[in-house]
């Protein structure tokens, strides 16, 4: 009887990466790392969306860890450097994922990552106060033209998505602004609404709120369609200004994880994403969706991070 064990237990000691890659993923929970502190933007963006996608593949569990910390290079780090089993998967977004690359030295490579789906695009945008002259991006061109240098613009920090679209806007519409950086969104609402800032950038997600309310207006949202939670508001592109902006968040793995399980995941995104439930639920919680799997998203998220590296040849960020 003991040799018959032995015997019977040799070859699955002999191949034990095999035996789990097999039971993929019924061994234990899928760790998912989210780079930012609970509740906010990306932590709700993938919540919502796992909850739709873990009935889609029979055994996924899922456990999420917030691993906030240098704008999201912590959490990055260790997704990027996690065993590539299908056990770790992380939410990723383009701007700050590709600006970290850029500007410093972290332990991630932005081109190597496994990307399995993008989730939402937020929209940047420009806001001003509703009693403000400013109602188009038109009219904000003329003011700084007219006075050049002298208009400010809050966004969330140096390099964020919302200081890029402010560069970005200078360079289409031929224009300096002053960069007014805050710690955050909150900071620059208040200053907003209690008129001691001309023009905020931030995501139309984080606006919607008090647009709808009637306490400030959109200038322009820097996306490629009109949100359709805000379909009066014109993008960039309806004002004749060629320039898009956003935060990008999606979810993706290690390099080199088995292709069965990434198409397994990629399959269960894509229509966990298609689901009517889903897309209700994303609406009700302001989260502007864009729905892209496997090689459109690694596509996506390489033209992205090229032309930031082109900005960074015309303009380092880091320089205010």
């Amino acid at each position: 009887m003991p040799t018959r064990r032995l015997v019977l237990a040799a070859p699955m000691l002999a191949r034990p990466g095999r035996a789990r890659a097999a039971a993929w993923p019924e061994d234990r929970p899928v760790e998912i790392i989210i780079p930012y502190p609970p509740s906010g933007g990306v932590d709700t963006m993938a919540r919502v969306v796992l909850n739709h996608v873990a009935p889609r593949i029979p055994g996924f569990r899922y456990a999420v860890t917030n691993r906030p910390g240098a704008g999201g290079q912590i959490g990055f780090e260790a997704t990027f450097n996690a065993a590539p089993d299908g056990y770790t998967l992380g939410a990723v977004t383009n701007n700050a994922m590709h600006g970290h690359a850029i500007e410093r030295h972290p332990r991630y490579r932005p081109e190597d990552f496994t990307f399995i789906a993008n989730i939402t695009d937020d929209p940047g945008a420009f806001f001003a106060d509703a009693t403000s002259p400013l109602r188009t991006l038109r009219d904000f061109q003329a003011a700084a033209k007219a006075a050049p240098e002298a208009l400010g613009v809050g966004t969330s920090g140096i390099g964020t998505d919302d200081h890029l679209l402010l560069m970005g806007f200078e360079d289409v519409a031929g224009v300096r602004l002053i960069h007014v950086p805050y710690a955050g969104t909150a900071p620059q609402l208040r200053d907003l609404l209690g008129g001691r800032l001309p023009v905020g950038a931030f995501n139309m997600g984080e606006g919607i709120t008090l647009l709808r309310e009637g306490k400030i207006r959109c200038l322009g949202q820097a996306g490629e369609a009109r949100w359709s939670a805000a379909p009066d508001v014109p993008t960039f592109r309806d004002q004749g200004f060629d320039l898009l902006g956003g935060s990008a968040r999606g979810l993706a793995g290690p390099p080199a994880m088995p292709p069965e399980i990434t198409a397994r995941l990629v399959n269960a995104f894509r229509d966990a994403m298609a689901d009517p439930a889903y897309i209700a639920e994303a609406d009700k919680l302001g989260l502007p969706i864009r729905p892209l799997v496997g090689e459109a998203y690694r596509q996506m998220m390489a033209e992205d991070y090229a032309r930031l590296r082109a900005l960074w040849q015309r303009r380092p960020w880091k320089e205010g």
